[in-house]
Protein backbone atom coordinates (compact mmCIF):
# COMPACT_ATOMS: atom_id res chain seq x y z
CA UNK A 1 0.00 0.00 0.00
CA UNK A 2 1.01 3.59 -0.69
CA UNK A 3 2.03 5.80 1.70
CA UNK A 4 -0.45 9.11 2.23
CA UNK A 5 1.99 10.38 4.22
CA UNK A 6 4.99 12.13 2.00
CA UNK A 7 7.90 14.80 3.31
CA UNK A 8 8.39 18.55 2.48
CA UNK A 9 11.28 20.19 2.17
CA UNK A 10 11.28 23.90 1.91
CA UNK A 11 14.36 25.24 -0.33
CA UNK A 12 14.72 28.78 -1.67
CA UNK A 13 15.57 27.18 -5.37
CA UNK A 14 17.59 24.52 -5.25
CA UNK A 15 14.51 21.92 -5.03
CA UNK A 16 15.67 19.72 -8.40
CA UNK A 17 19.22 19.74 -7.85
CA UNK A 18 18.87 18.44 -4.19
CA UNK A 19 15.79 15.76 -5.46
CA UNK A 20 18.75 14.60 -7.91
CA UNK A 21 21.27 14.42 -4.96
CA UNK A 22 19.15 12.49 -2.80
CA UNK A 23 18.16 10.02 -5.87
CA UNK A 24 21.87 9.84 -5.98
CA UNK A 25 22.75 9.02 -2.39
CA UNK A 26 20.18 6.49 -1.85
CA UNK A 27 20.18 2.74 -2.77
CA UNK A 28 16.44 2.35 -3.84
CA UNK A 29 15.01 5.54 -5.33
CA UNK A 30 13.24 7.20 -8.27
CA UNK A 31 13.20 10.45 -9.16
CA UNK A 32 9.60 11.61 -9.70
CA UNK A 33 7.65 14.39 -11.16
CA UNK A 34 9.08 17.92 -11.56
CA UNK A 35 6.55 20.68 -11.99
CA UNK A 36 6.49 23.94 -12.80
CA UNK A 37 5.35 27.23 -11.70
CA UNK A 38 1.92 28.04 -13.50
CA UNK A 39 2.46 32.04 -12.36
CA UNK A 40 0.51 34.35 -9.61
CA UNK A 41 2.97 33.06 -6.81
CA UNK A 42 5.42 35.72 -7.17
CA UNK A 43 7.62 37.24 -5.36
CA UNK A 44 8.51 33.21 -4.12
CA UNK A 45 7.35 31.79 -8.12
CA UNK A 46 8.18 32.51 -11.29
CA UNK A 47 6.25 31.54 -13.92
CA UNK A 48 7.80 28.39 -15.50
CA UNK A 49 10.48 27.91 -12.98
CA UNK A 50 10.40 24.19 -11.01
CA UNK A 51 8.25 24.51 -8.36
CA UNK A 52 8.73 20.79 -7.00
CA UNK A 53 10.68 17.97 -7.61
CA UNK A 54 9.84 14.39 -5.95
CA UNK A 55 12.03 11.81 -5.46
CA UNK A 56 11.09 8.29 -3.66
CA UNK A 57 13.37 6.76 -1.43
CA UNK A 58 12.96 3.56 -0.38
CA UNK A 59 9.23 3.87 -1.17
CA UNK A 60 9.16 7.35 1.04
CA UNK A 61 8.06 10.27 -1.38
CA UNK A 62 10.06 13.18 -0.67
CA UNK A 63 9.20 16.59 -2.58
CA UNK A 64 11.54 19.25 -2.34
CA UNK A 65 9.79 23.01 -3.03
CA UNK A 66 11.05 26.07 -4.01
CA UNK A 67 9.15 28.22 -1.99
CA UNK A 68 11.52 31.33 -2.19
CA UNK A 69 13.06 33.05 0.46
CA UNK A 70 10.88 32.92 3.59
CA UNK A 71 11.71 33.86 7.13
CA UNK A 72 11.63 30.34 8.92
CA UNK A 73 11.72 28.26 6.08
CA UNK A 74 15.34 26.94 7.34
CA UNK A 75 16.27 23.35 8.13
CA UNK A 76 17.05 22.69 11.53
CA UNK A 77 17.42 19.77 14.14
CA UNK A 78 13.94 19.54 15.35
CA UNK A 79 12.70 17.63 12.05
CA UNK A 80 14.70 14.66 10.82
CA UNK A 81 14.61 12.02 8.28
CA UNK A 82 15.76 8.80 9.65
CA UNK A 83 17.17 5.72 7.19
CA UNK A 84 17.07 2.40 8.80
CA UNK A 85 20.42 0.33 7.64
CA UNK A 86 20.66 -2.94 7.36
CA UNK A 87 24.56 -3.49 8.07
CA UNK A 88 27.92 -1.45 8.98
CA UNK A 89 28.52 -1.20 5.16
CA UNK A 90 25.14 0.55 4.72
CA UNK A 91 25.74 3.04 7.22
CA UNK A 92 29.06 3.85 5.72
CA UNK A 93 27.90 3.87 2.55
CA UNK A 94 25.01 6.52 3.51
CA UNK A 95 27.03 8.67 5.49
CA UNK A 96 30.08 9.06 3.20
CA UNK A 97 27.41 9.96 0.86
CA UNK A 98 25.93 12.21 2.24
CA UNK A 99 28.77 14.23 3.84
CA UNK A 100 29.99 14.97 0.79
CA UNK A 101 29.67 18.11 -1.08
CA UNK A 102 29.55 20.22 2.35
CA UNK A 103 27.45 17.93 4.54
CA UNK A 104 28.49 17.45 7.73
CA UNK A 105 28.90 14.93 10.72
CA UNK A 106 27.14 15.52 13.58
CA UNK A 107 26.34 13.35 17.06
CA UNK A 108 25.23 10.62 17.53
CA UNK A 109 24.81 9.04 14.10
CA UNK A 110 23.36 12.57 12.64
CA UNK A 111 24.01 14.09 9.36
CA UNK A 112 23.70 17.70 8.34
CA UNK A 113 23.36 17.25 4.34
CA UNK A 114 24.47 19.90 2.06
CA UNK A 115 21.14 21.87 2.33
CA UNK A 116 20.94 21.85 5.59
CA UNK A 117 18.62 18.67 6.43
CA UNK A 118 19.31 16.51 9.03
CA UNK A 119 19.27 13.10 8.64
CA UNK A 120 19.90 9.88 11.33
CA UNK A 121 21.64 7.11 9.56
CA UNK A 122 21.00 4.01 12.12
CA UNK A 123 21.56 0.37 11.44
CA UNK A 124 19.28 -2.31 12.37
CA UNK A 125 21.78 -3.23 15.52
CA UNK A 126 20.97 -0.65 17.20
CA UNK A 127 16.92 -0.87 17.70
CA UNK A 128 17.26 -4.65 18.26
CA UNK A 129 20.33 -4.30 21.05
CA UNK A 130 18.33 -0.81 22.56
CA UNK A 131 14.87 -2.65 22.44
CA UNK A 132 15.62 -6.44 23.33
CA UNK A 133 14.45 -7.77 26.89
CA UNK A 134 18.07 -7.13 28.34
CA UNK A 135 17.86 -3.58 29.72
CA UNK A 136 21.13 -3.62 30.79
CA UNK A 137 22.70 -3.99 27.66
CA UNK A 138 20.78 -2.04 26.46
CA UNK A 139 21.60 0.98 28.55
CA UNK A 140 25.46 0.10 27.92
CA UNK A 141 24.76 0.20 24.08
CA UNK A 142 23.31 3.45 24.13
CA UNK A 143 26.15 5.03 26.33
CA UNK A 144 28.29 3.89 23.83
CA UNK A 145 25.73 5.56 20.81
CA UNK A 146 26.06 8.47 23.10
CA UNK A 147 30.22 8.75 22.28
CA UNK A 148 29.72 7.94 18.70
CA UNK A 149 29.63 10.55 15.72
CA UNK A 150 28.95 7.63 13.27
CA UNK A 151 28.05 4.91 15.01
CA UNK A 152 30.13 1.48 14.61
CA UNK A 153 27.85 -1.24 14.90
CA UNK A 154 30.71 -3.54 15.97
CA UNK A 155 31.30 -1.19 19.17
CA UNK A 156 27.57 -1.34 20.05
CA UNK A 157 27.90 -5.02 19.79
CA UNK A 158 30.75 -5.22 22.06
CA UNK A 159 28.89 -3.10 24.20
CA UNK A 160 25.85 -5.56 24.58
CA UNK A 161 28.27 -7.63 25.88
CA UNK A 162 29.33 -6.14 28.43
Amino acid sequence: MESKISTWLWFESRAEEAARFYASVFRTTELGEITRAPGGGEPYTKEGQVLTAEVVIEGHRVICLNGGAHPGATPNDSVSLQMLCADQAEVDEYWDRLCADGGRAVQCGWVKDKYGFAWQIVPEALLRLTQGPDRDAARRVTAAMMGMVKIDVAALEAAAKG
